[in-house]
């Protein structure tokens, strides 16, 4: 068993969402949506505007949002109904709903998550 104890750590989450409208994928409305509602559920606290980057058609949206915490991103593939987000707090922290949450806001029909525990120090991670 790993166990990080009392060391200097954070967490980061790696999402896949599949099955979602194409038009929902390529809304730059709607994806700002989602981001506020992330940062307002998990009192994350941005130090800047989010910037986006909308690809044309078909392309999707790439957005990007700094946090004090580190960061929040989002990439959307409209073409292949997918979007791809990732969230870093360099803070250890609660999970977000994040199957829950994307079906609702965005109808996502299956959503993997992946969850790192991010260790800062060389002698962090010991073994029992």
């Amino acid at each position: 068993m790993t166990t990080l104890g009392d060391v200097a750590r954070g967490d980061e989450w790696i999402v896949e969402a599949f099955g979602i409208a194409a038009e929902r994928l390529a809304d730059r409305a709607v994806l700002a949506s989602l981001v506020d509602r992330m940062v307002h559920e998990l009192a994350l606290r941005p130090v800047g505007a989010g910037q986006w980057h909308v690809f044309p058609p078909p392309g999707g949206i790439t957005g990007m949002l700094l946090l004090a915490e580190s960061h929040l991103t989002v990439h959307t593939f409209p073409e292949h109904g997918s979007l791809c987000l990732n969230l870093f707090c360099c803070t250890p922290r609660a999970a977000w709903p994040f199957a829950e949450r994307l079906a609702e806001l965005l109808g996502a029909e299956r959503v993997t998550v992946r969850h790192l525990e991010r260790a800062y120090a060389r002698q962090a991670l010991a073994s029992r």
